[in-house]
Formats: C-alpha cells, sequence, structure tokens
C-alpha cells in the first residue's frame, strides 16, 4: 500500500502529540509506489466503476433506502437519518480503535512503571475519511454499501506502534495478539519478508468486540507495529511518493530501496550494541515473557471463546503460533 497522509488525530492514551502517516494497507493490489503507508490522496472525484455506477451514489441510495424503513419521511428528517447512520458507521470503529488503544497504553504504562526499559516509543491512529472509503470501494470494487464496506475494507480503524528494535516489534505484536479478547484475522510480516520496494513493518488486522446499549459488534482495526528506522524510511517514502504524484523517477526508486538497506543495517547495528551493554541486554524482550514474568500456563489463560463463540478455546500465545494460527484461518 502506498504511504498516506497525516493521521487525523492523535489518541489520548498515545501521550505523543506525534502527527504519522495512514497506517499501511495489507490487501493486495494496492496502488503502485511503496505499498507502504495508506491511501493515495486524490484532489478530483472517484472514477466510476467500470459498469457506470458511481459508488457515492449507490452508497447515497442504501442510506436513503433504510431512512425510508427507519419511518423518515421528507427531504429533512431523511438527511439527519442519513447522518446518523453514518455516524453510527464511523463510530464502531472509533470505539474498536479505543479498545486497541487501550490496551496498547496499559502495556506501555506496565512497562514504564515496572521496568527500565519500555519496548514501546510512539503510538499513532487515525480513522478513515468517508472518501478515502470510498476511494477503497472503487479500486477493490466491493459493494458500496455498509454492509459490504464492513467485510471488505478491514483498515478503516488503524494504529500505528514505533518501536526501538525488531525484536521489540515481534515482541509487542506477541503481547497484544495473545489477549483472548483480541481476534487476529490476517497477518503481513513485512519485516520478515520486505516489499520489493524495500518497505518493512508488521502489519496485524485484529477484531475486538464492542460492546454497545443493546448489541456486541465485532470491529477490524488495523495495527502496524515498526522501528524508529522503519518509521523515518516509511514517512520519507511517503513525501516522495506524493510530490511525484505516483511516478517516481527511477533513479530516485533505486537510491529508496538503497536507503531502505540502510536502515536495516542501523536496525541491526543498534541491536547488536544493545546486547553488548549487559543492562541493556537485561531489557530484550523474550518470546513468552510479559513485563513482569512469563505468560501464565495453559489452563490459567482466559477462554477467548467468552468473547468470541464461534472461536477455538485454545489462545495462542507466542508470535510464531499467532502468526500461523492467523494464515490458516484466513485460507492464505
Amino acid at each position: 500500500m502506498s504511504s498516506g497522509p497525516s493521521m487525523e488525530t492523535e489518541s489520548p492514551a498515545a501521550r505523543d502529540g506525534r502527527a504519522a502517516q495512514d497506517p499501511a494497507e495489507t490487501s493486495a493490489g494496492a496502488p503502485t509506489g511503496s505499498g507502504a503507508d495508506g491511501d493515495a490522496e486524490s484532489g478530483t472525484q472517484l472514477a466510476r466503476r467500470d459498469d457506470g455506477r458511481d459508488p457515492y451514489q449507490q452508497l447515497f441510495n442504501q442510506l436513503q433506502d433504510n431512512a425510508g424503513r427507519n419511518g423518515s419521511t421528507g427531504a429533512v428528517p431523511r438527511m439527519i437519518d442519513i447522518r446518523r447512520q453514518l455516524t453510527e458507521f464511523q463510530l464502531h470503529y472509533k470505539f474498536g480503535m479505543d479498545e486497541v488503544l487501550t490496551k496498547i497504553n496499559v502495556l506501555r504504562e506496565e512497562f514504564e512503571h515496572t521496568r527500565d526499559y519500555s519496548p514501546i516509543e510512539h503510538v499513532n491512529y487515525r480513522l478513515k475519511s468517508l472518501d478515502r472509503i470510498l476511494e477503497k470501494v472503487d479500486r477493490y470494487g466491493c459493494e458500496p454499501t455498509l454492509e459490504g464496506i464492513r467485510g471488505a475494507i478491514r483498515d478503516i480503524a488503524g494504529i500505528r506502534i514505533t518501536c526501538s528494535f525488531v525484536s521489540d516489534a515481534y515482541w509487542v505484536a506477541e503481547m497484544l495478539c495473545s489477549q483472548p479478547d483480541l481476534r487476529v484475522v490476517e497477518v503481513k510480516d513485512y519485516i520478515h519478508r520486505p516489499k520489493p520496494n524495500g518497505y518493512k513493518s508488521l502489519h496485524v488486522i485484529v477484531q475486538v468486540p464492542v460492546f454497545l446499549s443493546n448489541r456486541t459488534e465485532f470491529v477490524y482495526v488495523e495495527v502496524q507495529i515498526r522501528t524508529v528506522a522503519m518509521d523515518f524510511w516509511a514517512s520519507l517514502e511517503h513525501k516522495i511518493y506524493y510530490t511525484y504524484d505516483g511516478e517516481v523517477p527511477d533513479e530516485i526508486l533505486e537510491e529508496l530501496h538503497d536507503a531502505a538497506q540502510k536502515a536495516d543495517a542501523l536496525d541491526r547495528q543498534m541491536a547488536e550494541i544493545r546486547d553488548r551493554v549487559t543492562s541493556l541486554k537485561e531489557q530484550a524482550p523474550t518470546s513468552g515473557q510479559g513485563a513482569t514474568g512469563p505468560t501464565p500456563d495453559a489452563q490459567d489463560r482466559p477462554d477467548s471463546g467468552r468473547w468470541f463463540p464461534e472461536a477455538e478455546a485454545s489462545q495462542a500465545w507466542r508470535w510464531e503460533d499467532i502468526a500461523a494460527q492467523a494464515s490458516s484461518s484466513s485460507g492464505d
């Protein structure tokens, strides 16, 4: 996925006050360019689909029909109902994102108060605007209805976690994704398998239950986890990509790829320096280990089935198992 623009808001839980580009898409078929950090921004109207239908108009027609079924008559009541439907749609993603941000903030504060080291450096988040969502609807060819969008587009809510070291990124992913009230739906490990342009990051799509006043909604949230060096490269690539409107000269692409390799070398060098310093090495992450000790034995772990009734009772706690379980469930 290509680099995206600045995030629209900053989480109170993130406490960083720092803007960042859109979290990366995990789906195949993203626009050309970096494939790194978000949707391509366009100042023009959406192109119409091959069948001549306009996604905006189709979505509006569905909202109009829903308003009629809800008993709204007359232009003004219908417009109020349409606004309510869109607000409710966006709020569900905001609530889901808030749930995951709280989990991240709990991990961060636990480390800050119980250890001399926290693997989490920065946290940012954003919600896609309706324009961005419909751009993806048009590009992917999915049904431009609220139900179609919910099922096909899984990065409407996005969070980015920046860490100091590569091992920290996997450590944070393990601690977050092993929580029983999160379901890992998809994993894209671009750290282990970088994109052709050199982009590296860990992408995880999770599903989180959101408890509303009269029902429970299961909301998709995308979490990206990367090092400071990876984030710096992706931010620069993003700026270059949009400066050239996606048509980046070959020589600059080559330099970007070279810069990605140097960023990788920097990550490796800094990890080696950390490992040579005894006091820092003791803080290095260990799979299956939390801030204050190892994860509990299987019989002492909460059952994910209480949140996801159709899920298997067992819950993966190590990153290799989490990634394998996600790959198995997605059919990859």
